[in-house]
């Protein structure tokens, strides 16, 4: 269960408009006074619509994903999040403050100390150190040398680079290089880190332990995360929750297993099809209600099955369920029986699901 800490809100995004073109204005005030739509707004004013109607909000200690193909709207979108994109309609709540009244030094500062960006290309100056690189941004705050130093040098060490601080960008590999990257974004400290296809360029291998480690520290330093990806694996690998965006609009946001156990419309039942659920499908989601089960399976005392735990998912479920003769589980939380499984809701678990009925 979630926290009060934890649902706390640190960014919140209503109804988000991006629109491009010469006639953007007009095609705003279409889109304001009359709900034109994107198709609208192409045939009429020849504009396109980068981001259409978004809404979000990313909690405290929350790694939110954003993922779709290119040309989705993900990366307009998350660089409206601390305005290096303006918005074109829509409001852009950080830390309870609206982003558009901000002026331009309490933008620097927002932009200095409360959020972090990391780009798919590090930028990294050549002809600076490591540790110069990753202490650049305190140094255009103009924090004092040793101070920005050894904020540079613990941002290094949590990224594991500590033996590196003297080397130049170009004896780096591209993973170490995304964790300078890193590191400089951490330096300052803040709540919010911004992460554009940061893994995207990087071989296989070294993005699967850059998303692990990425997770770990972030957990662990309790920030809160926008993940940008056209990756739907590295999405559920790194997020609590995801949103898919697909032509400017999100076109359903929910946790890994809320998303392939009750895709919003087709595109995403596609999207989904070929992801296992063994991992991502939990005890919760498939188990009987325990009146129920009691009504349905009078044979079996929900009191005398072997117990799992709601969080369980569908392979440690069916390795257990196998060892057990009465062919259930009684799941379990804080001592009280929520409710049981059976072989056969697990089984029924690794079907696609149908596409859900929405409107």
């Amino acid at each position: 269960m979630m926290n009060e800490t934890r649902s706390e809100v640190l960014v919140d995004c209503q109804s988000l408009w991006k629109i491009f073109g010469d006639k953007a204005d007009a095609a705003i005030r279409a889109v304001s006074d009359e709900g034109a739509s994107k198709a609208d707004v192409l045939k009429r004013f020849n504009c396109v619509v980068g981001v259409s109607g978004a809404t979000l909000q990313v909690r405290r200690g929350e790694i939110f994903c954003i993922m779709g193909l290119s040309g989705s709207g993900k990366s307009t979108l998350i660089r409206m999040l601390n305005r290096l994109i303006e918005p074109s309609l829509g409001r852009i709540m950080v830390k309870g403050e609206d982003m558009a009244k901000l002026d331009t030094a309490r933008l620097r500062e927002m932009r200095a100390r409360h959020i972090g960006m990391v780009f798919q290309a590090v930028a990294l100056l050549p002809n600076r150190t490591v540790l110069e690189n990753t202490a650049f941004g305190l140094e255009v705050r103009g924090v004092a040398k040793a101070e920005r130093l050894a904020a540079a040098r613990a941002a290094l060490a949590k990224v594991g680079l500590s033996d590196w601080l003297d080397r130049f960008p170009s004896e780096l590999s591209g993973g170490m290089q995304q964790r300078v990257g890193l590191a400089r974004a951490l330096t300052s400290d803040p709540e919010i880190i911004l992460m554009d296809e940061p893994f995207s360029a990087l071989d296989p291998l070294i993005r699967r332990q850059l998303q692990d480690e990425f997770r770990q520290l972030t957990k662990e330093l309790g920030k809160s995360a926008v993940f940008i990806t056209h990756d739907l694996d590295e999405a559920i690998r790194i997020g609590d929750r995801i949103a898919i965006m697909k032509d400017g609009a999100i076109i359903q946001t929910g946790t890994a297993e809320e998303i392939i156990l009750n895709p919003a419309d087709q595109y995403v039942a596609d999207f989904v099809a070929g992801i296992s659920r063994v991992h991502l499908v939990k005890a919760h989601s498939v188990m009987i209600p325990i009146d129920a089960f009691r009504a349905h399976h009078p044979e079996l005392a929900p009191d005398i099955l072997p117990q799992t735990s709601p969080e369980a998912d569908v392979a440690a479920l069916i390795g257990q369920i196998t060892e057990t003769a009465q062919g259930a589980l009684a799941v379990v939380e804080d001592g009280r029986i929520l409710g049981a499984v059976t072989m056969r809701d697990l089984l029924l678990s690794l079907r696609e699901a149908p596409v859900a009925a929405h409107g």
